[in-house]
């Protein structure tokens, strides 16, 4: 995705607590010299492997990345550790839902040599080599769980989030060293860099394995919350707790676990999804509170039976075209994708898809791809027409897609 500049002078201050932009790439290679190639990676979960397809046009699989190459002393080191061992296994009944879960998240390296890896049952991040699928270096967070991550501009440092510590590590992307972490609310999720690299945003989501799913529990789904730092001190600059801005326009029963969020172009405003709603929000990040709220439609097949929506996710995924017109939303429980004209909030055709997991922009800014964690594909959506394109059969529960970038003439590491 195109980076997209600061347009707001501020003062210090003000600067410090409230300047947002979108990041400046997803891929984790700001500049492609010649003999690289834009490709997507799409993570397959339960399979622990990792498709890569084209970026835009037909998105034809180019190649495929195991991403456990060291599965067998990872699981030597689990088995002997009753504490890793009672980690795994919890990971695996719940959020794994009967599966182990092997790659949460991936970007390419800038010289696209390599790409890194979250692996949640694992409790890592790993860069693998893209020539020989040797693993490079590997950081193990704190905590018993890696999950979702973050690039920075240009592409050196990857923010991730170790969920049962509450913390957030960045890493330099090509040696696998820490910089520097930080604290956070009840379980990290999304992380997001500033585009001109100055400040981290984490959403916490809290505890979403509960069955404590009713409104008026609530309260009991932990410390959620938006953490703003410094990327290079990482010392807080600002925390920002949505209950607070949904009680004001009367939403008290609305969770605040603010799942994948999206930036505007401009840089005035957050677009956010958040636990068991069939929609999203428009924050207003100079006035501080949430301005338009989009319902998006039930899916009658649905149970109304929150206990049995995935991590208490609703709709999981979000993403914006990058001229700003359109939004993009992955209708996760209600099995549909749709894409909704910023300006009015009206979504167009409701596009037919098995628990799609995530949104994400193609290469050429003018389709939104989606992962169909429920199909084992993913599926392109023209942003102008809102139907749908093509599908592309990957692995086993595909959950994050992102651009990002390979050598010419690279074609995978492992046979399909």
């Amino acid at each position: 995705m195109s980076a997209f500049r600061a347009r707001h002078a501020w003062s210090i201050a003000a600067a410090l607590v409230l300047t947002v932009t979108a990041p400046a790439t997803a891929s984790g290679a700001p500049t492609a010299s010649a003999d690289l190639r834009e490709v997507m990676f799409v993570g397959n979960n339960w399979d622990g492997t990792a498709d890569v397809i084209g970026s835009s046009g037909d998105f034809a699989k180019v190649g495929r990345i195991n991403v456990i190459p060291d599965k067998d002393a990872r699981m030597a080191e689990i088995n002997a550790d009753p504490i890793k061992w009672i980690a795994f296994m919890t990971i695996r009944n719940s959020v794994g839902e009967g599966h182990d879960q092997f790659v949460d998240d991936m970007y390419s390296t800038p010289d696209g040599r390599s790409m890194v890896v979250s692996r949640p049952s694992f409790a890592d991040v790993v860069s693998i080599d893209l020539a020989s699928g040797d693993i490079n270096w590997r950081f193990p967070v704190s905590g018993y769980r890696a999950d979702h991550m973050a690039v920075s501009p240009d592409g050196t440092r990857v923010a991730v989030s170790a969920s049962t510590s509450n913390t957030v590590h960045v890493l330099d992307i090509n040696t696998g060293k820490q910089a520097g972490s930080f604290g956070t609310g009840d379980k990290p999720h999304e992380n997001i860099f500033t585009s001109d690299g100055k400040y981290i945003w984490n959403m916490a989501i809290g505890d979403v394995n509960t069955a404590t799913d009713a409104p008026w529990l609530d309260w009991t789904k932990g410390d959620r919350k938006i953490t703003v730092v410094d990327a290079t001190t990482f010392k807080q600059v600002k925390i920002i707790d949505m209950r607070e801005r949904l009680d004001a326009i009367g939403l008290t029963d609305y969770s605040d676990a603010v799942r994948p969020a999206t930036f505007s172009p401009d840089e005035s405003k957050l677009y956010f999804q958040v636990s068991f709603f069939n929609g999203f929000f428009e924050y207003d990040i100079a006035t501080d509170r949430i301005t338009r709220t989009k319902t998006l439609p039930m899916n009658p097949a649905t149970s109304t039976d929150r206990t049995t929506w995935v991590n208490d996710s609703r709709h999981h995924g979000i993403s914006m075209k990058p001229d700003g017109t359109k939004i993009c939303v992955a209708g996760t429980m209600d099995d549909y994708a749709t894409v909704v004209d910023r300006a009015t909030l009206q979504e167009g055709p409701l596009v037919t898809a098995s628990k799609p997991y995530w949104a994400t922009v193609s290469g050429d800014g003018k389709s939104c791809v989606v992962s169909e964690s429920g199909a084992d594909q993913v599926t392109a959506i023209d942003f102008t027409t809102g139907k749908k394109t093509v599908s592309v059969p990957v692995g086993d529960h595909p959950q994050r897609v992102r651009l990002a970038h390979v050598p010419a003439n690279w074609t995978g590491t492992t046979a399909d």
